[in-house]
């Protein structure tokens, strides 16, 4: 793997200062989008990391054979249909009901899961996004049911990793892996291209414990809406939609939110946040405590080895 510009040893000062008491603040990313340069070796094509760089996000269609995308699924219908079996706080239902919104931690509680998360076609271009080892931050598995799928507001996924889980700089990368199609009207992934370039720093101090709210509707550390219709107007709108198999890699500045899902075609994904090993979180920046570790690895998670081969049930 080529890297580019090799890893910072970043002081650790908050060079994402957000939660603010006085009012919104925009500011210029201060880190690279891309942090490989691309050469014929690469994982992914010329054109794709262009995209990527330039949007904040890639779209990789016909990625798994019809065998491995039957194989994922069943995990996870198996995974979904047996929740109680699940530790409860790994759970998340939907608002004002039971069923189940989204599974934490699901490398721990599925192997072809586990599997799919070391996959080459994943961490492999993970890794070569961050120029960098990479490591589990985070995953889940989110479902949004026929006809009472919620929504998913806007925000930046790094705003909150920064602000509660103390990751210090955008050196991290979101890969969805679509488990069921996404067309634009199930509720399907938003995402504002080119908003990967600016940094919303939010109003509004942490609650105690935010996180037991803002996994099921999310009010602290979210742009006004005046902010994102201004990134909108300038930058445009864009929408993830694919067949089942599809995977989505989005960095983790991207603006991004989901409709809620009154269609009767439910839909579902499988989410991994890969992390550069140079880019392990530390204490909190905006919040009085971190938190819980099912939402983000804070001990010593192993650095992912990509693996080769086709992933089996």
């Amino acid at each position: 793997m080529n890297i580019a510009r090799s890893p910072q040893q970043f002081a650790q000062t908050d060079a994402y200062a957000t939660r603010l008491r006085h009012g919104e603040q925009i500011i210029p990313r201060q880190d690279p989008v891309l942090w490989s340069d691309w050469t014929p070796d690469a994982p992914i094509t010329q054109e794709e990391a262009r995209q990527y760089d330039e949007n904040g996000y890639l779209v990789r269609k016909d990625v798994f054979d019809p065998d491995e995308i039957r194989a994922l699924i069943d995990a996870s219908d198996n995974l979904r249909e047996n929740g109680q079996r699940i530790r409860a706080e790994d759970l998340v239902t939907e608002p004002g009901g039971d069923a189940v919104r989204t599974i934490f931690r699901l490398d721990d509680h599925s192997d072809i899961f586990n599997r799919l998360a070391r996959d080459a076609r994943v961490a492999g271009i993970a890794r070569f996004l961050l120029g960098d080892d990479v490591y589990l931050h985070q995953s889940r598995l989110n479902y949004k049911p026929g006809f009472t799928g919620k929504e998913f507001y806007w925000h930046s996924d790094f705003e909150t990793w920064h602000a509660e889980d103390g990751m210090p700089r955008m050196r991290a990368v979101s890969a969805s892996i679509l488990l069921t199609d996404n067309s634009e009207l199930n509720g399907p992934l938003m995402l504002v291209p080119g908003s990967q370039g600016q940094f919303i720093a939010c109003q509004g101090e942490t609650p105690e414990n935010n996180h037991e709210q803002s996994l099921k509707r999310q009010e602290i550390g979210v742009p006004r809406p005046e902010t994102i219709d201004k990134l909108v107007q300038e930058n445009g709108l864009d929408v993830a939609t694919g067949p089942a198999g599809t995977i989505v890699f989005f960095d983790c500045n991207t603006l991004h939110a989901s409709n809620g899902n009154i269609t009767p075609f439910p839909r579902s994904n499988a989410f991994f946040v890969f992390n550069a090993e140079s880019n392990r979180v530390t204490e909190p920046f905006a919040a009085n405590a971190p938190r819980p570790d099912y939402l983000a690895d804070r001990g010593d998670a192993p650095r992912l080895e990509p693996v080769s081969g086709k992933i089996r049930g």
